[in-house]
């Protein structure tokens, strides 16, 4: 093969994945800005012949997605603080304070990682049901206020920061919530970064979990919401594209937003020992 020709048949075909990758997304949008019906014709049509935004109002005035976006917010919003705030308090307490059974119970938390999530659910249900939580804000929240995947990525970035620095505040007589307020958050910043947009993406894509937990419309989240739409507008392909665009398009964003920023904190805490 001629040297020179390598390249250009690999930009050749991860172009051609790249395109593969795009076209439905392509196709979502398209299709949410055609007219009623325009998308079940044969063939259908690549692009709108007549642009309409005769969805996306049929969607915010009539189907109740414009609570259903603000739901999403609400509960993605509240569940990356909180998870914030619990993992990486936790993934520092196992990275560097010292106390009885830290590793036994670090190794406990990362055995359950193996546990399907589905196993839970039913427990968490009753738990939450008898707690009076159920259909309620609350119910997904609490839930995902912690993670073993959250605590165990602060943890391995975490065991990085140098001892000798900690020791050195403690000396100088600092306590150990400036120490940690003053020094180990700012160090942590990457890593904080990566796993508030993990965690944010999570929660806004999340469905079987507000499925099971949300029983009334007023509290659904997009997902869900989306769902029980396309049950009662199985035909209406346009509505349902804008649907999925109002769903895709905030998470899109915020991936392309703050890519560098997670890939930062995942390539560095990669190297961390």
């Amino acid at each position: 093969m001629n040297p020179r020709a390598a390249p250009w048949l690999v930009n050749g075909a991860l172009l051609m994945l790249a395109a593969l990758a795009v076209f439905p997304l392509f196709w979502m949008l398209s299709v949410s800005f055609m007219q009623p019906g325009e998308a079940n014709s044969l063939p259908p049509p690549l692009l709108p012949l007549h642009p309409t935004l005769l969805n996306y109002r049929e969607l915010f005035a009539h189907a109740g997605m414009g609570r259903y976006f603000a739901n999403s917010l609400f509960v993605s919003s509240a569940i990356t603080l909180l998870s914030l705030v619990c993992n990486t308090l936790a993934g520092y307490a196992f990275a560097k304070l010292r106390f009885a059974g830290r590793e036994k119970l670090f190794n406990v938390l990362i055995g359950a990682l193996v546990i399907p999530a589905q196993v839970a659910m039913l427990p968490l249900f009753l738990l939450l049901k008898y707690a009076g939580l159920v259909n309620t804000y609350a119910a997904v929240i609490l839930p995902a206020m912690a993670s073993v995947f959250g605590i165990f990525l602060v943890r391995q970035y975490a065991r990085g920061i140098p001892d000798e620095l900690l020791e050195a505040a403690r000396v100088d007589g600092a306590g150990e919530g400036r120490i940690f307020a003053q020094i180990v958050l700012p160090l942590l910043k990457p890593i904080l970064v990566t796993l508030a947009v993990l965690t944010f993406l999570a929660a806004w894509n999340d469905f079987m979990w507000p499925l099971i937990a949300l029983t009334g419309q007023r509290h659904y989240t997009l997902p869900v919401g989306l769902a029980s739409l396309s049950r009662e507008h199985v035909q209406d392909s346009g509505l349902m594209m804008a649907g999925a665009v109002v769903t895709v398009l905030p998470v899109l964003v915020l991936f392309l937003v703050l890519q560098r920023y997670y890939l930062r904190g995942l390539l560095l805490g990669s190297v961390k020992q």
